[in-house]
Parts: structure tokens; sequence; C-alpha cells
């Protein structure tokens, strides 16, 4: 039998596995001397087998009985006792920060025999007593048994606004009333049942319906469990010089420096981030005890070279912490906040590389609204979480979760009920709360836009009122979580200024955030070993791929130049016609002049056609519809009865499976070598031009290295006979699985691979992504089967296995051998840094997701190092 219970002074801040986060950092504080309520932690392990038995680990119960005792024993009072209970809160605690997963339980050990001794302890306080008990049965009840909160928020309201000593006593005998009711039993007077009730109650809350949701959303593995951790009671809700607050060394939406938070006078436990009682500042606080707070700050932020999420509690003018840790923030506070720790000697450049990410810089490529065109805000509230965010109101989560389109959840304040809806939402408005709210904290955490504490919205079931104007669901809103303002109706946006630094309409002097941006950018560039590509198919395109970082072209599709006026040049050479490959000489070799220019010195991989044939002819029902129309009238079909034979004539069941790439190259004649052709004419006209082209020639879709061999050779050839064209390079893509498989043998004919993840992640699973993504692909992921869709995070154990074969197999043949990625993997952070792992040269990306590769390029390149010198 391990050891499951470790009291607060044996943990540190680095033992997060074993005690979870909260532990971990109570731990810390307590070893750094600051005032925390004493208390035990009982670990991860202990939950992880309650899950695995559905019963307590054998002695588990003695151990926290242990601890308890020594606990009595420092504090000088008895778990139990009617005279002087000593009363304890419960709180659940994972590796990583999960709000609001379980709700805390608060004032444990508090019965009907005890109330009065609470009392006579609080010198004769009643009030507090009897409200203290009445918070034990609702949080027990809730947490424990699953009571509905709205029976007991039902008779709350019944109370009154300010219930005195006699109406929260008829208050709980209420409660009692509600708890029998849904529970069959009365509410627990013996504490000890209480406690370890509690306890089974947190390890269940791992697997609850909205911690598996949180869980699957935030890709946090499932296995890890949750702490438990037990503490002794102190008490915000004393009187005026008493009160409950959240603070942060700096702001967690800007990154400015400063400490940043809410306080409620005469408050306790989670009415702070409940949001339902709007806040005051800090600067409420009596100066003594805020410059003491603001002590205990700046040494966390120290100890944890970060900021830092505090929650404190202030007893009878006592300052108590109750739980610190690294902060939750916006992307633009990521990015601030990494680079004002290096410019205080506090972390490296490569640390600070390591605190952003790629999903971040996403964020904030993201549009903003274009106040200038913006009309008169309905209010302004907290700007909890920034972002511009538009849709439908919907009034509960449900609505927004089963919504087709997007949505603005609003509500009063939010709970960790409401997660299925603030996931699915486009964004989050309410009219309690401020920036510690769950409203704003979740939020950040997910990147949703969220304003918070709008008090002038009068929210109801199913109407909001502001100003003497009523919305109803259905209604357009927007909300703006970087000013806070809420419009009716749809606001236009205007593109992010980090997009206009990236396109160079901006510079990044005199603006905190470009300036981090910047500063780490070229931090990643420095570090990073792996290149990155855009695909580009057109001058315009890369052009702006090459204003974005882009250090070539790793995938230029040609059959997207045969479309619009040119697709009629398609059907007469699927007709016979062998002119049309003499028309569409000369408008390719213009279009490859045109994209070499715009890469000029940088490598340009041009991917041979590669479309199913009936892309570029009418549908086969279309023009069966027109042929017979013209039969019935007697009419000659002309054109269409000749189009109507050769779609017959190559009509497939499954065209992604058929004639396309390099087999129809091989059995379409001319068509490859008249894009060859073309390829190499054009770098030799900008080799005239004085120009550096670096063409590459990529066959699309090779199975067997026969096909590869068939197509170089040709190849071959016609790049000899034009003269003055540059050395161009002949590779493959590698996207169906048997290629990778051959890898070894491929290698032999090809100086480099690019992989096509997207039809290699197809053809692997054997889904039709057309088809599947809007068939299952949403119950796949309600189950668990995806974390995520294997078309937006690379499928690491399988297709992923298939590209470390291939990796391996092909430089075995020819260890120089250049490989890439092209699939829309290559702008997905985590893939972007499965293809470092995996040893790739470089990944290929839309122009867009350009500096988002270059940043996880650098991370990947810095993760699991000690920090480099550089600052």
């Amino acid at each position: 039998m391990g050891k499951y219970v470790y009291d607060f002074i044996e943990g540190n801040k680095d033992l997060k596995d074993l005690l979870g986060g909260k532990g971990a950092n109570l731990a810390e504080m307590t070893r750094m001397g600051l005032p925390v309520p004493p208390g035990f932690t009982i670990t991860t392990e202990a939950c992880q087998e309650y899950l695995h038995t559905r019963s307590m680990p054998a002695g588990l119960l003695a151990e926290v009985e242990h601890h308890l005792r020594q606990m009595q024993t420092r504090i000088g009072r008895t778990f139990g006792d009617p005279k002087d209970p000593l009363l304890l809160s419960v709180r659940s605690g994972a590796k990583f920060s999960m709000p609001g997963m379980m709700e805390t339980i608060l004032d444990i050990g508090l019965n009907d025999a005890g109330v009065a001794g609470l009392a006579a302890r609080s010198g004769g306080d009643e009030r507090f007593a009897w409200d203290s008990y009445r918070r034990l049965i609702q949080m027990f009840g809730r947490t424990v048994f699953d009571v509905p909160g709205e029976d007991f928020d039902a008779a709350l309201a019944h109370a009154g606004p300010d219930p005195g000593a006699e109406q929260l006593r008829e208050l709980v005998d209420a409660y009692k009333k509600v708890f029998h009711t849904h529970t069959g039993r009365e509410f627990p007077q013996a504490v000890h049942e209480q406690l370890f009730l509690a306890i089974g109650a947190v390890f269940r809350s791992w697997n609850s319906e909205r911690a598996v949701l949180y869980r699957r959303q935030e890709r946090i593995p499932p296995d890890l469990g949750t702490a438990v951790n037990v503490m002794a009671m102190v008490f915000g809700n004393r009187g005026d010089d008493s009160g409950t607050g959240v603070a942060f060394t700096r702001d967690p939406a800007t990154g400015r420096r400063g400490a940043y938070g809410d306080y409620l006078r005469n408050a306790q436990g989670e009415d702070v981030v409940a949001g339902v009682r709007n806040t005051v500042g800090l600067d409420a606080i009596e100066p003594a005890l805020r410059g003491e707070l603001l002590s205990i700050m700046e040494r966390l932020e120290q100890r944890y070279r970060d900021l830092c999420d505090i929650e404190f509690t202030i007893e009878n003018g006592k300052l108590w912490m109750l739980q610190t840790r690294v902060g939750k923030r916006t992307p633009a506070a990521a990015f601030v906040i990494a680079a004002q720790l290096v410019d205080e000697g506090t972390i490296t450049l490569d640390e600070a590389l390591r605190r952003v990410t790629g999903e971040q810089l996403a964020q904030l490529m993201f549009p903003s609204f274009d106040e200038s065109t913006a009309p008169p805000p309905l209010t302004t509230g907290v700007p909890a979480s920034p972002g511009a965010a538009a849709g439908a109101i919907v009034f509960d989560s449900a609505a927004a979760a089963a919504a087709k389109g997007p949505v603005i959840l609003v509500r009063r304040e939010t709970n960790p009920d409401d997660l299925p809806g603030m996931i699915a939402a486009q964004g989050i408005l309410t009219s309690r709360g401020g920036k510690t709210s769950h409203a704003a904290v979740v939020a950040r955490g997910m990147g949703k836009t969220c304003v918070c504490g709008a008090e002038e919205l009068r929210i109801e079931s199913d109407k909001l009122t502001v100003g003497g104007r009523t919305l109803r669901a259905g209604d357009i809103i927007s909300i703006d979580g970087t000013t806070g303002r809420v419009y009716a109706g749809t606001v236009p946006v205007r593109p992010s200024r980090v997009v206009r630094y990236f396109e160079g309409e901006l510079t990044a002097h005199g603006d905190p955030l470009l300036s981090a941006i910047e500063r780490l950018m070229i931090h990643a560039d420095h570090r990073a070993r792996l290149g990155v590509h855009a695909n580009a198919d057109t001058a315009g395109d890369a052009a702006r791929a090459r204003r974005f970082g882009a250090t070539g072209v790793g995938l230029c599709r040609t059959e997207h130049m045969f479309l619009g006026d040119r697709r009629v040049l398609i059907e007469r050479l699927i007709l016979g016609d062998d002119d049309a490959l003499a028309t569409l000489l000369p408008l390719q070799r213009t279009d490859f002049e045109k994209l070499f220019a715009a890469m000029d010195g940088l490598p340009v991989t041009v991917r041979l056609i590669d479309p199913p044939l009936h892309e570029f002819l009418p549908p086969l029902e279309e023009l069966t519809a027109r042929v017979a129309r013209a039969t019935a009238l007697g009419e000659d079909p002309g054109r269409d009865g000749v189009l109507l034979a050769a779609v017959r004539r190559i009509h497939e069941q499954n065209p992604m499976l058929g004639l396309r790439g390099v087999r129809l190259g091989l059995v379409v004649p001319g068509l490859f070598a008249m894009q060859v052709r073309a390829i190499a004419e054009a770098a030799a006209a900008r080799v005239a031009a004085g120009g550096d082209p670096r063409p590459e020639i990529m066959v699309p879709l090779v199975g067997a290295v026969q096909e590869l061999e068939i197509v170089r050779a040709e190849a071959e050839s016609i790049l000899a006979s034009v003269p003055s064209a540059p050395p161009i390079r002949i590779g493959t893509m590698i996207e169906v699985p048997r290629a990778a498989l051959t890898a070894a043998q491929i290698a032999g004919a090809a100086e480099f691979f690019s992989f096509g993840t997207n039809d290699l992640t197809q053809m692997t699973w054997g889904f039709s992504r057309d088809d599947v993504e809007g068939a299952f692909f949403g119950r796949y992921l309600g189950l668990g089967i995806f974390a995520v869709s294997p078309f937006e995070t690379l499928d690491a154990d399988g297709v992923g296995e298939l590209v470390r074969i291939a990796v391996e197999r092909g430089r075995a043949t020819r260890p120089e051998l250049t490989i890439g990625v092209c699939g829309e993997h290559g702008g997905d952070p985590a893939s972007v840094r499965f293809f470092h792992d995996a040893g790739l040269d470089y990944v290929s990306c839309s122009p867009f997701r350009v500096p988002i590769a270059r940043l996880e390029a650098g991370r990947a390149a810095v993760t699991g190092t000690g920090g480099s010198d550089s600052r």
C-alpha cells in the first residue's frame, strides 16, 4: 500500500502529477512560509485506484484520520466538537487547471449540534452560523448527491435579499427538505461521513460529463485523475473586516504590469468567481492588508517566474492564501508577458518561446470589429477575453450546444454546467462578474470572446432588456472582448493588426504586442530546424506567403490553373483534341514565370496535375438531362452528346481512388510532358531575365516505383531539351500507404518526398473526407474515439507511423533525401511538432498559417531543452 495523503508541508510545486496543481501549489506556499490554512492533499493515485476499483483504496481513510488528528493538534479545535467545531473545505485539484469541474464544498463538519458552537465562537453571530450551515447543505447536496441547484435557489429567493438569522434557520430547514426529497435520506449529521462522502464525490467528478467534455476540449489525458485538498476553513463572511478575492500579478487580458483583481467584502468561497455579486478592485482592501497581499503576490511571481493567479480570504483582518497557480491569460497577454519576463531577466528567450503557442498566434490573426462603422453600443461591460464575436442570442447551454449557426451565450453568470454551451458558442456575455468570474476564466482558457459584468443588461430566461430595448433568442448581437462593448446586429470586421504587421503595413515599434511577436518570431526562426514553405498556386499567393516569412513554395497545385476559362481546354483534351495541349503550353509557361518571379531564389515545388477528371467535365446527370431533352425535341445534341459519351467512358464510382495523379499522366499522352516543358521553359526565361528560379517537379499519387520511373524518364528527356533551364529536381508525393511502405524503392527514383497527409489520412482510415466529416465525425468526437479530427491534427499513431516508416526507409536508400509535408497538417501546431520530431526538412501550409508554422517550428526546436543564454 502506497502513501495516499500528504500534509501541505510535505509537497512542493513540482509534484503536480501526484498532488495535482492545487495541492502542489498549496504545498509550495506553505514551504514559503505564507499564511496558508493547515491541510492535506489526497493524491491522484488514490483517485486512480478509486476509479479502477469503485471503492476507497485500502488504508486511505485511516491516513485521512491520521492527518486530521495532526491538523486538530495544530489548530486546537476538534472536527465534530459541537462547542468549538473545526470546519473543513474540500476541493478538487487535477494536474491541469480545470475551472469549475467540481464545486468546492465548504463548512464540512457543521451539523445541527455544531451551529450553536460556531455562533458562540463567532461572538454570538447566529446569522453567520446559520448562513454557513445552509451553504454546506446546498454545496453538499449539489456536489455529492446531484440535487438540482435550482431547487436550492428557489428556496433562497423565497428567503429574501438579506435574510436574518431566523430566516436562515428556516432556510436550513427548507434546504433539508429539498435534500430529503431528492435523496430519500436525511442530511448526514456524522461529520466523518460528510468528509468521506465529499472525498468520494471529488474522485467521481473526474469522470463527470462536463469534466470529460472539458478534457476533450483542452486535450487533457483522461487517466490522470484528480487530487483532493482538505483544508481548515477560514471565513470571509465574518463582517466588514472580512472578505474574499481573486488577484493576478499582471493583467491576464493585456499582460500589462501591475496587480489586478476582484474583491468582495463579507463574502465566502466561490462568491467572487461565481459572479453572483459584482466585485470591487483590490484598492478597496484595508491598506496594510493590501500591502501584505501585494508583497506576497510579488514573491509568488518571482517563485513561479510567471503571471500568478491567486485566491485569498481575509478573516477578521487576517489574510489567508487559499490557492495560487500560473494564471490563464489571453493570447495577447501571453506574448506580452513572455517578452516582459525576458526583459526583466526572469526567463530566457527559449523559455519565452515555450510559453506561447501557434494556437494563440492564430487567434491574434482573426479579424476584429471595425469600430468606425459600428453603431452606438447597447452597453459596455468588462472586457474579459479579447476577440470579436457575433451570433444569435441563446439563453441556455443546451440551446448553444444544439445551434447550427454561430451563437452568443447570454447568461446572468455562468457555472460549470454551462460548459457545453460555452464550447459551442462564438462568445459569452454575462451581466454579472468580472475578469475573474467563471465565464472570464473559462473563456480565456478556451480562447473565446467574453464580455462580463454588463450590469445594465436585464437577462431573463427568454429575453434581455437594456435601455428600453428588448432582444430575444435568435436576435443577432456582436460582442467585443477587447473593449467590452455590446452591439445589436452584426458589426463589420477589419483585419487583425497582427496580420497587417505580417503584411508589412504596420511596424512593431511602440506596440507592445507587435514588438513581442516580432521578437519571438525572430527567435523562433533562429532556433528552428524545420523550414516553412507555403501552398501557393498563384504569384499573388506566393508573394503574400513570402511576406509572411515562407522560405519556399512546397505545393503548387497545377490543377487550379485549369479552372475558369481554361476548363474548356481540358474538355477538348479529354475528347482527343491534340491541339489543346499546344494551346495550354504558353498559358502554363506564363503561370510558372510569374510564380518563379514571386519566389525568386527560393524553391518552388510544382505538383503535376492531380484532379479526378470529372472535375473538369459537366456532371453526368446534367449532361444526361440536356441530351435527353434535345433528343425528345428531335434536335441534335451536338457537343453535349459527345461530352456525354466521354463522361460515361471515364465515369468512376469513387473518383478520388480512380484515374488521377500519376495514373492520369500515364493514361493521357502528353499531359505531364506539356507541364514539364512549361516549367522548364519558364525557368529558362527567368534565368535569361536575370532571375534565380529554383523549380522542383512533384509527381502525385505514386504507389509503385515503376510509375515514377516512367514519368521521370520522360521528364528528364524534356528537361535536357530546354536550353538554359536550371537544374530541376524530380520527386514524388507520398499520399498512399503503399508509397510509404515501399519508400526504400521509391527513393531510388526520387530526389525528394513530400507527404500529402490529406489523402494519406483518407486512405489510411478508409474515410472519404468530403462525406464523413458531416456524417459522423461529430459523433466520434463526442464518444471520445477522436480527441480531434484526424484531418485537423495528424493521427500520430496511424498516419504518423507511416510517415516515420517512409522517412526511415527513404533515407536508408538516399541519405540526402529532402522530405517535407504539404497537406493541411503542415500548418497545425501539434502536427508541426510531430514533423519536427520525425526528422522532416520542412512543412508547407496555406500562406495565412505560415507565421503559425514558423512559431511552432521554433518551439519544437527548444522543447525539452534547458534554454539558451540568449535574451
